[in-house]
This record gives C-alpha cells, structure tokens and sequence, in this order.
C-alpha cells in the first residue's frame, strides 16, 4: 500500500510536538495525515487521550496507520484493545518512555505498560541513549508487542532537541514498513 492509501493519526506526546517536530513537519507533508489533538498536552490523562484516539481511529475513512511518539506510544498501546485491526492496519511507535519516567511525567493512570502483543503490525523505533527509556526495555517491550525492533542508533529521544526536525531517516523506515503491510 502507498501512504496515501491511508489516514495517517500522527498521535504526539507530552507538549504535543512543536513546529520543529518530525511529527508536525510530516503532518505538513503527507496529505492525508491529521494530529489527534488532545484537550491538555501538559497535563494528560489517560481516559483523555485514550479516548481521542478511539474517536480518531472511528472518524477514518480510510485504513488507519498510527504514528506515535513518546506518551503518545504509551496512549496508543493502552488503546489498542478497542482499535478493530480492521481498520488500523499498522502503527509506527517512536521512543516509548519507561515506566519509571511514565510516573514521574504522566501519572499513576499511563502505568503499567501494557505488555500484550498489539492486534496489529507495529515497529517500534528506540534510541540507545534515549533518556528517557533505556535500549534493553525499548528491546523487551518491542517483543512483548510483537513489534519489529528498528534500531535508531545513538539518536536520544529522537525529537527536535535531538536534532530530529524533519528526520528523513524516519520517513524513509515509515515507507518501508508500509510496503510490508
């Protein structure tokens, strides 16, 4: 399938994912991609943005391929029991916090981290010197998700304080896990 085959959900995480953000540059770029906006960026809750993406995905009029970044990877996993795979058809998963970080930034209602397998195809890219989530539990949870593990190298939290505005890269690895699916 060719991206615009689908509704790309572009789920950002905390603060939402400023101008510079790879997210924002691809939701600029990419005609059929849309934010799934949430009421508070700063102060999240979990029915909150759990909620907005369940809308989101029962709004699409096409496929639905997920891209989440950060909490918004946390929001997607915690979702996915109510996402029908029927219509999302993959998710792109970039650098999920810890739990330990998911406490201490989003509150108690982020934590656990679901470790079920996802009922749908996902990857999950994860930095070695992310700070906020350490390489070996990016690597255990991709498992547990049955996600394909990309390895993004020493690339911190892959955001735009990281240097990853437009990121090339990762459009580049979004392309060809859409080929797969």
């Amino acid at each position: 399938m060719r991206i615009s085959d689908f509704d790309i959900l572009i789920i950002p995480g905390l603060g939402g994912s400023g101008p510079d953000h790879w997210q924002s540059r691809w939701e600029a770029k990419l005609s059929t991609a849309r934010r799934v906006e949430q009421h508070n960026w700063d102060s999240p809750r979990m029915e909150d943005w759990t909620g907005r993406i369940i809308a989101a995905v029962e709004g699409a009029q096409r496929p639905v391929l997920l891209v989440a970044h950060s909490l918004g990877v946390t929001a997607v996993v915690h979702a996915a029991p109510a996402l029908p795979p029927s219509v999302v058809r993959g998710a792109f998963l970039v650098t999920p916090p810890a739990d330990s970080v998911l406490i201490e930034a989003a509150g108690p209602g982020f934590t656990p981290l679901p470790r079920e397998p996802l009922p749908f195809p996902s990857v999950l890219v994860a930095s070695r010197n992310d700070p906020f989530a350490p390489y070996e539990e990016s690597e255990e949870i991709s498992y547990a998700w049955g996600s394909r593990l990309l390895d993004a190298g020493e690339a911190g939290h892959i955001n735009a304080d990281s240097g990853h505005g437009p990121w090339p890269e990762g459009l580049m690895s979004l392309a060809g896990f859409l080929k797969q699916l």
